[in-house]
Protein backbone atom coordinates (compact mmCIF):
# COMPACT_ATOMS: atom_id res chain seq x y z
CA UNK A 1 0.00 0.00 0.00
CA UNK A 2 1.55 3.25 -1.13
CA UNK A 3 1.69 5.82 1.67
CA UNK A 4 1.26 8.96 -0.16
CA UNK A 5 -2.29 8.96 -2.17
CA UNK A 6 -3.01 11.65 -4.48
CA UNK A 7 -6.82 12.40 -5.76
CA UNK A 8 -7.42 13.38 -8.78
CA UNK A 9 -10.34 15.54 -9.90
CA UNK A 10 -11.73 14.05 -13.60
CA UNK A 11 -14.40 15.15 -15.41
CA UNK A 12 -16.64 13.30 -13.50
CA UNK A 13 -15.96 14.84 -10.38
CA UNK A 14 -15.93 18.21 -12.04
CA UNK A 15 -19.60 17.54 -13.34
CA UNK A 16 -20.75 16.44 -9.99
CA UNK A 17 -19.55 19.57 -8.14
CA UNK A 18 -20.67 22.17 -10.73
CA UNK A 19 -23.80 20.70 -10.23
CA UNK A 20 -24.06 20.65 -6.54
CA UNK A 21 -22.44 24.15 -6.68
CA UNK A 22 -24.51 26.16 -9.06
CA UNK A 23 -27.88 25.81 -7.27
CA UNK A 24 -26.08 27.18 -3.70
CA UNK A 25 -24.62 29.74 -5.45
CA UNK A 26 -27.34 31.05 -7.64
CA UNK A 27 -29.04 30.92 -4.31
CA UNK A 28 -27.15 32.86 -2.47
CA UNK A 29 -26.66 35.36 -4.87
CA UNK A 30 -29.84 35.88 -5.15
CA UNK A 31 -30.72 36.21 -1.83
CA UNK A 32 -28.14 39.11 -1.17
CA UNK A 33 -29.93 40.63 -4.27
CA UNK A 34 -33.25 40.59 -2.74
CA UNK A 35 -31.87 41.52 0.92
CA UNK A 36 -30.54 44.06 -0.54
CA UNK A 37 -33.45 45.25 -3.15
CA UNK A 38 -36.24 47.85 -2.07
CA UNK A 39 -39.51 46.14 -3.65
CA UNK A 40 -42.45 48.77 -4.46
CA UNK A 41 -44.16 46.36 -1.89
CA UNK A 42 -43.06 45.52 0.78
CA UNK A 43 -44.54 42.08 0.74
CA UNK A 44 -42.38 40.85 -2.33
CA UNK A 45 -39.45 40.67 -0.45
CA UNK A 46 -40.55 38.23 2.06
CA UNK A 47 -42.21 36.28 -0.94
CA UNK A 48 -39.13 36.13 -3.01
CA UNK A 49 -37.10 35.29 -0.08
CA UNK A 50 -39.45 31.82 0.41
CA UNK A 51 -39.47 31.32 -3.01
CA UNK A 52 -35.53 31.23 -3.22
CA UNK A 53 -34.96 29.00 0.26
CA UNK A 54 -37.70 26.31 -0.79
CA UNK A 55 -37.14 26.42 -4.65
CA UNK A 56 -33.39 26.84 -4.74
CA UNK A 57 -33.03 26.52 -8.20
CA UNK A 58 -36.15 27.66 -9.99
CA UNK A 59 -36.74 30.48 -7.44
CA UNK A 60 -33.33 32.03 -8.34
CA UNK A 61 -34.23 32.00 -12.21
CA UNK A 62 -37.46 33.06 -11.28
CA UNK A 63 -36.24 35.94 -9.05
CA UNK A 64 -33.74 37.24 -11.77
CA UNK A 65 -35.93 37.55 -14.61
CA UNK A 66 -38.90 38.64 -12.75
CA UNK A 67 -37.98 41.01 -9.58
CA UNK A 68 -36.25 43.53 -11.65
CA UNK A 69 -39.84 45.17 -12.64
CA UNK A 70 -41.11 44.77 -9.11
CA UNK A 71 -37.96 46.57 -7.52
CA UNK A 72 -37.47 50.32 -7.34
CA UNK A 73 -34.85 51.69 -9.21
Amino acid sequence: MNASTSFAIGMPELVVIVILLLPLVLSIAALISCLKSNFQDSTNKIVWVLVILFLPLLGSILYFTISPKQRLQ
